[in-house]
Order: C-alpha cells, then structure tokens, then sequence
C-alpha cells in the first residue's frame, strides 16, 4: 500500500450507479464548455504511434513506455505517453487557423506509476491545443488562458453542486498566479511538493508558473520535457483539496516551444541527441504553428468534483488485492 489517505468517516456522497451518472454528467458538460471557452474542435487521437515519428512524449525521462508489435507492421509502436506534440503536428495537418484548435480523448497507460489515492496505471485526460500568433506568446496571453479554462472548472463545480446539494462548491471566485521562484522565496525551506500544498492551502487555487527551468538550489520545481513546454510560458493548475489534505493539480499547460527556446533546453538537459528527429526539425524549420496547449485530467477533475476519496472510485483501473480490500474496510468502493 503507497500513500494510501483514509479520510477520517468516509463515506461518499453518492453511491456507485449515482457516481457513474454523476461521471457523465461532469465529462459531458466540461468538455462541451471548455471547447466554447477556447473555440476549440474535438478530434480522434491515436492510441500508439511508431516511436520513429518522435512525437511519443519522455515525461520525467526515466518511466518505460509500453512497446508491443503488430501483424504486419514492420515496427514495433508504442502506447503513447502524452499528445502534446501530436496535437501540435495534427494542428497543422488539419489546416486549423489562428484563435481556434482541438482537444480530444488522451488515454495512456503507465506502467511505472506509484499506485496510491491519486495515481493510478490508467491516464485518461483532455488534450487541447490551439493555434497562436508569435505576439501572444507572452505571459500575459497564457494567463487570459488559465483564467478561461479555470471559469469553465469553476461553473461545472457549481452546476455540480447545483444538481447534487450535498457536495459543497469549494473553489474560489479567482485562481492566483505563482511562479516557482516565488514560491521558492515564499517556502525556502520546503520541498517542491510542500510548497504546493501551503500554496494552495492558503489561496485556494493556484496557477504554479514556469516549471522545468533551475531554482536557486540549482534543481528544477518540477520535471517537464524539453521540447515540447517553453519553460518560461508554462505552468500547473492546482487546488487544494480539502477532504484529503492535498494540494490537488488538476492540469498541465503551456506556450509550446519555439525555434530558438527548443534549442536552449534541449541543451540545457544534455539531450541534443534529439535535434535530428523529424518533430524537432519541424520546430526548428518553421513547419509547425507556434501554439498553446495542455492536459486536463478527466478522473482527476472527477475525483474532485465529487468529493471521492480515491481516484478508482471515478475510473476503472487495476489495484492490488490487498489496496481493494483495505479501501472497501474504510468505505471506500473502487468502480
């Protein structure tokens, strides 16, 4: 059992026909408001793509990615780890224009994953992406942004609270903007991940700004890929949660990179190496739309919305026998 947090007389708010009911409802009405919000078109997404197209994402560099072989294909594919480079090349692809982009379905397994009360080996996420011009690559511009996909998160909570009275609408009228090296300052003598709780325990919600570049302490906040987030344009949503004492990131986004910040980072990781594949050279030509974009989690903005204790209470996963056991003896019930 990792990290396991049993709320103190839990029981949920609704039971697991309701929860399922209550699932769609929540998906349904956020993905229909966040593509207004963003004038945004859904599109299909591929499940696995060969890893010689470079557009599979590394995350923290360190996790396996899931390879099988298929008849008749003379490579092996791979499950794909996150879109966000996909999107970028499929924007383009597609004819998208300036001011309108796409989201879709992102599901990924990943089989490195620390199992515990929010992690689980099953991703299921909004993927967006939408066309920029070089003018709006500017922090102001990513904040009008946030601010938008925060007014959708906030008007589903209420929607939420609306059509089931017993769950309580928490989140605060405005999400406060906070760079990393700010919160460094604000917290010196934290680790990264305490000082997103402390954050976002005393503001409520929190847009954590420019992960992936290094602190004062010479680390980053937080590990991102070089080439896909400008690290100086990008950032995490997150709020607190409540009933589980936990600063609760509910998504990732960004300005992506362009010619010249693909460049720096990927030396600033030592990963040059990268320069010749055929996503990064369509960086570095031009082939590509400067864009913004990120991932929204479904079960996470679930899990949250209505009030669950564990993150298999709002997705269908795997979990070792003695986890489903010990939950089911704290009321706690996986789907």
């Amino acid at each position: 059992m990792k990290d396991l947090i049993i709320p103190k007389g839990y029981k949920s708010k609704l039971d697991l026909l309701e929860t399922e009911i209550a699932i769609k409802f929540v998906k349904d009405t956020f993905e229909r408001e966040l593509a207004k919000a963003l004038n945004l078109t859904r599109v299909s997404a591929p499940l696995f793509i060969f890893p010689s197209t470079g557009l599979n994402d590394n995350l923290n560099g360190h996790e396996r990615r899931v390879t099988f072989d298929i008849k008749d294909i003379y490579e092996e594919v791979e499950v794909v780890q996150s879109l966000a480079k996909w999107k970028r090349n499929a924007l383009a692809l597609y004819g998208f224009k300036c001011d309108t982009g796409l989201y879709t379905d992102m599901n990924a397994i990943r089989r490195d994953e620390d199992l515990d009360t929010i992690h689980s080996a099953y991703v299921d996420q909004w993927d967006w992406e939408r066309i920029i011009s070089r003018e709006e690559r500017n922090i102001s511009y990513l904040k009008k942004t946030v601010k938008a996909i925060y007014r959708v998160i906030r008007n589903v909570q209420e929607k939420v609270s609306k059509r089931y009275p017993m769950i309580e609408n928490k989140l605060p009228k405005n999400i406060t903007f906070i760079t990393t090296r700010q919160l460094e300052a604000m917290y010196p003598n934290m680790l990264p991940k305490e000082r997103e709780l402390a954050a976002s325990k005393k503001y409520g919600a929190i847009f954590i700004m420019q992960i992936g570049g290094k602190l004062k302490n010479g680390l980053p906040h937080d590990g991102r890929a070089a080439d896909y987030d400008d690290w100086s344009l990008n950032g995490d949503i997150i709020v607190y949660y409540e009933e589980l004492d936990l600063a609760f990131e509910l998504s990732s986004m960004g300005i992506r990179v362009d010619e010249e910040t693909i460049v720096k980072q990927l030396k600033e990781k030592n990963e040059l190496d990268k320069m010749n594949n055929k996503y990064v050279q369509d960086v570095v030509n031009k082939r590509l739309p400067l864009t913004i974009g990120g991932g929204i989690g479904q079960s996470r903005l679930c899990m949250y919305m209505l009030k669950k204790a564990h993150i298999g209470e709002v997705q269908a996963s795997v979990w070792s026998p003695e986890d489903i056991e010990y939950l089911k003896e704290n009321n706690i019930y996986l789907l």
